[in-house]
């Protein structure tokens, strides 16, 4: 009960701050990195974090094709489809206390992205040769696998052992 009321408090006084989702601040990939190292390594070898690579000299100029090769460009230094184009700007939720708390970060701005989202750029309009296909599209991305797998083993490494049952004497 007291964990519950710290989270709407906690969100109350971040709404009141102006702090809410879209507001949020960017804290860039390197942010990401020291929790998230798997899921930062993914990234790093992804289409998102170069997509600007792929852009003539002109396009890198083009505000139409920057709206999705670097749709937040303006609000970080760094020209690429980064973490927080997808999971929101992690001023808020960025803090480990709060991502130990998966309720809490979404209450302040974590994203969950999904399909829809994917398609604003992933549309029918943009000039790719395949069609978009979100579960393949998915599989591209995929930076959470790696994460979990490490995190289980950490727990069950973590886990106390149950020692073997005492057997009376007779």
């Amino acid at each position: 009960m007291r964990s519950r009321a710290f989270r709407v408090f906690s969100a109350l006084l971040l709404a009141a701050s102006g702090g809410l989702a879209g507001a949020a601040d960017f804290t860039g990939p390197d942010s990401c990195k020291g929790c998230h190292p798997e899921a930062y390594d993914a990234w790093m070898k992804s289409k998102h974090a170069r997509a600007t690579d792929t852009l003539a000299d002109a396009q890198k100029k083009d505000a139409r094709c920057l709206s999705c090769h670097a749709p937040d460009q303006a609000a970080q230094t760094l020209a690429a489809v980064t973490c927080e184009t997808c999971h929101g700007g992690g001023q808020y939720y960025s803090p480990s206390y709060v991502m130990k708390d998966p309720e809490l970060a979404r209450l302040v701005g974590l994203v969950d992205p999904s399909e829809k989202q994917c398609r604003t750029c992933h549309d029918a309009s943009s000039p790719s040769l395949r069609p978009f296909d979100f579960k393949e599209a998915l599989k591209a991305i995929d930076h959470w696998s790696a994460e979990r797998a490490r995190k289980q083993q950490t727990r069950a490494d973590a886990a106390p052992s149950t020692p073997a049952p005492v057997t009376a004497k007779k």
